[in-house]
Protein backbone atom coordinates (compact mmCIF):
# COMPACT_ATOMS: atom_id res chain seq x y z
CA UNK A 1 0.00 0.00 0.00
CA UNK A 2 1.22 3.05 -1.26
CA UNK A 3 -0.74 5.46 0.92
CA UNK A 4 -0.72 7.26 4.40
CA UNK A 5 -4.60 6.30 4.75
CA UNK A 6 -4.85 5.10 8.25
CA UNK A 7 -1.89 6.99 9.52
CA UNK A 8 -3.91 9.49 11.81
CA UNK A 9 -0.72 11.43 13.23
CA UNK A 10 0.99 12.83 9.72
CA UNK A 11 4.40 14.25 9.54
CA UNK A 12 6.09 16.22 6.92
CA UNK A 13 9.81 16.94 6.29
CA UNK A 14 11.92 18.97 3.79
CA UNK A 15 15.17 16.70 3.17
CA UNK A 16 17.97 18.83 3.58
CA UNK A 17 21.01 19.01 1.49
CA UNK A 18 23.21 18.05 4.82
CA UNK A 19 20.93 15.34 5.10
CA UNK A 20 22.74 13.42 2.44
CA UNK A 21 25.62 11.32 3.10
CA UNK A 22 29.00 10.65 1.04
CA UNK A 23 26.93 8.76 -1.23
CA UNK A 24 24.97 10.92 -2.47
CA UNK A 25 21.67 9.97 -0.62
CA UNK A 26 19.39 10.61 2.46
CA UNK A 27 21.80 9.23 5.67
CA UNK A 28 20.18 6.07 7.78
CA UNK A 29 20.17 8.17 10.58
CA UNK A 30 18.33 11.14 9.75
CA UNK A 31 15.22 8.49 8.94
CA UNK A 32 15.43 7.71 12.39
CA UNK A 33 15.30 11.23 13.06
CA UNK A 34 11.94 11.04 11.69
CA UNK A 35 10.51 8.26 13.50
CA UNK A 36 11.34 10.03 16.52
CA UNK A 37 9.74 13.37 15.52
CA UNK A 38 6.57 11.35 14.74
CA UNK A 39 6.53 8.97 17.62
CA UNK A 40 6.98 11.96 19.86
CA UNK A 41 4.19 13.78 17.76
CA UNK A 42 1.67 10.54 18.30
CA UNK A 43 2.57 10.57 21.88
CA UNK A 44 1.51 13.97 22.21
CA UNK A 45 -1.41 13.76 21.03
CA UNK A 46 -2.53 10.47 23.04
CA UNK A 47 -1.24 12.17 26.39
CA UNK A 48 1.69 9.96 26.97
CA UNK A 49 4.54 12.63 26.36
CA UNK A 50 3.76 15.50 28.64
CA UNK A 51 2.21 18.94 28.70
CA UNK A 52 2.30 21.89 26.47
CA UNK A 53 5.27 23.46 28.36
CA UNK A 54 7.08 19.86 28.66
CA UNK A 55 9.85 19.57 29.47
CA UNK A 56 9.95 21.97 32.23
CA UNK A 57 6.88 20.28 33.80
CA UNK A 58 8.49 16.46 33.35
CA UNK A 59 5.53 14.03 34.03
CA UNK A 60 5.86 11.69 36.50
CA UNK A 61 4.96 9.32 33.86
CA UNK A 62 5.10 8.78 30.15
CA UNK A 63 7.07 6.74 27.65
CA UNK A 64 10.38 5.62 26.73
CA UNK A 65 11.57 4.24 23.43
CA UNK A 66 12.30 0.56 23.63
CA UNK A 67 13.29 -0.61 20.26
CA UNK A 68 12.60 0.38 17.26
CA UNK A 69 13.16 -1.79 13.28
CA UNK A 70 13.27 -0.14 9.85
CA UNK A 71 13.11 -1.49 6.97
CA UNK A 72 14.66 0.83 3.81
CA UNK A 73 13.19 0.17 0.49
CA UNK A 74 14.13 3.17 -2.05
CA UNK A 75 16.59 5.69 -1.65
CA UNK A 76 16.26 9.60 -1.55
CA UNK A 77 17.67 12.55 -2.36
CA UNK A 78 18.05 16.06 -2.08
CA UNK A 79 15.47 17.95 -3.29
CA UNK A 80 12.80 16.22 -1.95
CA UNK A 81 10.49 16.03 0.59
CA UNK A 82 8.58 13.50 2.70
CA UNK A 83 5.92 12.88 4.85
CA UNK A 84 5.78 10.30 7.29
CA UNK A 85 2.35 8.93 9.07
CA UNK A 86 2.07 6.59 12.11
CA UNK A 87 -0.09 4.22 13.87
CA UNK A 88 -0.84 2.14 16.93
CA UNK A 89 0.16 -1.48 15.41
CA UNK A 90 -0.27 -2.89 19.05
CA UNK A 91 -1.59 -2.41 22.84
CA UNK A 92 0.11 -4.60 25.49
CA UNK A 93 0.38 -4.27 28.71
CA UNK A 94 3.06 -1.45 29.22
CA UNK A 95 3.91 -1.21 25.69
CA UNK A 96 2.76 0.20 22.63
CA UNK A 97 3.92 -0.77 18.74
CA UNK A 98 4.44 2.08 16.55
CA UNK A 99 3.83 1.68 12.60
CA UNK A 100 6.01 4.55 10.23
CA UNK A 101 5.30 4.45 6.99
CA UNK A 102 7.63 7.31 4.71
CA UNK A 103 6.28 8.42 1.38
CA UNK A 104 8.35 10.93 -0.92
CA UNK A 105 7.14 13.94 -3.15
CA UNK A 106 9.41 12.29 -5.93
CA UNK A 107 10.00 9.11 -5.53
CA UNK A 108 7.06 7.13 -5.99
CA UNK A 109 6.05 3.91 -3.57
CA UNK A 110 7.25 3.03 -0.02
CA UNK A 111 10.44 4.35 1.19
CA UNK A 112 11.06 3.46 4.11
CA UNK A 113 8.75 1.60 7.08
CA UNK A 114 9.70 1.35 10.81
CA UNK A 115 7.87 -0.17 14.30
CA UNK A 116 8.63 1.50 17.38
CA UNK A 117 8.17 0.34 20.76
CA UNK A 118 7.56 2.37 23.51
CA UNK A 119 6.81 1.97 27.13
CA UNK A 120 4.57 3.63 29.61
CA UNK A 121 7.21 4.49 32.02
CA UNK A 122 7.63 6.36 35.49
CA UNK A 123 10.38 8.34 36.01
CA UNK A 124 10.32 8.79 39.82
CA UNK A 125 10.18 4.67 40.41
CA UNK A 126 12.31 3.70 37.24
CA UNK A 127 9.66 1.30 36.05
CA UNK A 128 7.21 0.31 33.43
CA UNK A 129 3.85 0.73 34.13
CA UNK A 130 0.57 -0.07 32.69
CA UNK A 131 -0.83 1.55 29.37
CA UNK A 132 -3.35 3.50 31.57
CA UNK A 133 -7.09 3.30 30.38
CA UNK A 134 -6.87 7.22 29.15
CA UNK A 135 -4.29 6.64 27.17
CA UNK A 136 -5.90 3.19 25.49
CA UNK A 137 -9.25 5.47 25.17
CA UNK A 138 -6.89 8.56 23.20
CA UNK A 139 -5.66 5.70 21.42
CA UNK A 140 -9.26 4.54 20.41
CA UNK A 141 -10.33 8.53 19.55
CA UNK A 142 -7.09 9.13 17.81
CA UNK A 143 -7.18 5.97 15.51
CA UNK A 144 -10.69 5.88 15.30
CA UNK A 145 -12.45 2.28 14.10
CA UNK A 146 -9.91 0.54 13.09
CA UNK A 147 -9.09 -2.53 14.71
CA UNK A 148 -6.23 -2.23 16.69
CA UNK A 149 -4.11 -5.41 18.33
CA UNK A 150 -4.46 -5.63 21.92
CA UNK A 151 -6.97 -2.73 22.59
Amino acid sequence: MDTLEGFPVLVEFPIQWGDQDALAHVNNVIYFRWWETSRVTYAKRIGMFGGDTFPHDRPRTGSVLAGMQCNFRKQLNWPDSVRVGSRVKRVGNSSLEIEHRLLSANVDGVIADAVSTMVAFDFDQQKTVRVSDEIRAAIRTLEGDREIEGL
